[in-house]
């Protein structure tokens, strides 16, 4: 990264990626009290910009909506959610548009993908499906467009890649609602939340120069690219298993499943990622063997990841940076201990809400330390080198 970045740029990144944390946990909060559907239109909520409160607005609703009487204990939390939402994607527009200041013509780029998924909202309203999805398409290939093409831009580009993913997650968001909670689009939108944090704290530890001091801190770069990738794969099997409602497959039971070791499975019909259009997923759809499969492979997921982090978190340790190494160990320790009580006590909304949280911290720790060890860690490593060979010059140096 080269010139120096003003510090309310870098204060708009932080309250950008504590924004994205804040809306990940109310959006396990809606999704896991069961009101994704609670407004069933989108981007409105019954017709209304808020919800209906009033009896004569709630019975207009009603009227409209015959298949979904209106929950107004569920509805204003849905629409909360998209407003969070909302906010958020005004935040990462203002960081992409401070991104490509300097440069107008990728500016014009970003406000005219902008431009285009805004233009398909009305049509989607309209029921204007084609030309909608026409708009969001055009608009998201001009942003994918800029990134691809931009070389050499460190966090500039990542800020424009982060407002493409937050454009997707609002059709995703769409998707959720229209299409019924389809596990797939339940599953992307929890990942693609957690993809938009993701981007959001690099920038931010970026935009606060986070490099390796050492090429013992730059060695750690492969392990824990490793280590992140792992961790993203097991935040989508949990997504997976919310999703299809798999999370008490088992009962209560730990580290058994329904007093086996090995219950009936069907890991195919548990991970089919596709099943059409039309059919409502909510409470779930699968039996009780599909659900148990998913619910082990979450689990034998979970264990494959502790036991690589905790490794991770050691050797982190071990090469000076204690600091993340005991923040790892320790989040780790509290989401197994977070997915344990979900089985043992039922699945508590508040133990299931921490659970995602916690997800996300660990997420924040990894990308923390990517950060760290990436990228400008090549050049201290070369920079020792060098230092070392002016000491101890090579003997072939010394021949005539």
């Amino acid at each position: 990264m080269s010139g120096r970045v003003s510090s309310p740029l870098r204060a708009l990144a932080w309250i950008a990626c504590a924004f994205a944390f804040c809306v990940i946990v109310f959006g396990a909060f809606v999704r896991l009290s069961n009101a994704g559907l609670s407004c069933p239109d989108w981007p409105t909520c019954y017709g209304h910009i808020t919800w209906p409160q009033r009896p004569h607005a709630i019975a207009q609703a009603d009227a409209a909506f015959p298949q979904r009487p209106v929950e107004t204990t569920k509805a204003w939390r849905e629409q909360t959610h998209r407003f969070l939402a909302g906010t958020l994607g005004v935040l990462v527009l203002v960081l992409a548009l401070a991104a490509t200041w300097r440069n107008r013509a990728r500016m014009a780029i970003v406000v005219a993908g902008i431009a285009l998924i805004a233009i398909g909202i009305p049509f989607y309203m309209d029921k204007s499906y084609v030309a909608s999805a026409i708009c969001a398409g055009a608009g998201e290939a001009l942003l994918l467009a800029c990134v691809i093409f931009w070389r050499d831009a460190g966090w500039r580009r990542i800020a424009v890649l982060a407002l493409a993913v937050v454009a997707f997650q609002a059709l995703l968001g769409m998707w959720t609602v229209t299409w019924l909670l389809k596990p797939i689009v339940v599953s992307g939108h929890l990942l693609g939340g957690m993809t938009t944090f993701a981007l959001l704290a690099w920038i931010a530890w970026k935009l606060s120069r986070a490099c390796a001091r050492n090429a013992r801190e730059a060695s750690l770069f492969g392990a824990v690219l490793t280590g992140l990738i792992l961790l993203a794969c097991q935040i989508f099997l949990g997504g997976w298993t919310s999703s299809n409602y798999a999370a008490l497959a088992c009962g209560t039971d730990f580290p058994k499943c329904l007093g086996h070791w090995w219950p009936p499975v069907d890991f195919h019909q548990g991970f089919i990622l596709w099943r059409g259009i039309g059919v409502n997923f909510e409470g779930g759809i699968l039996d009780a063997a599909a659900r148990s499969a998913i619910q082990i492979a979450h689990r034998f997921g979970a264990f494959v990841v502790f036991v690589y982090l905790a490794w991770l978190a050691h050797r982190v340790s071990r090469a000076g940076l204690r600091g993340f190494g005991i923040a790892l160990g320790v989040l780790l320790i509290a989401q197994v201990a977070l997915g344990i009580g979900n089985v043992k006590l039922g699945l508590p909304l508040a133990v299931a809400v921490a659970h995602n949280g916690g997800a996300a911290l660990l997420l924040f720790v990894m990308v923390a330390l990517v950060a760290r060890t990436s990228r400008e860690a090549e050049g201290v490593r070369r920079e020792e080198e060098n230092q070392r060979d002016m000491r101890f010059p090579h003997p072939a140096s010394r021949l005539p």
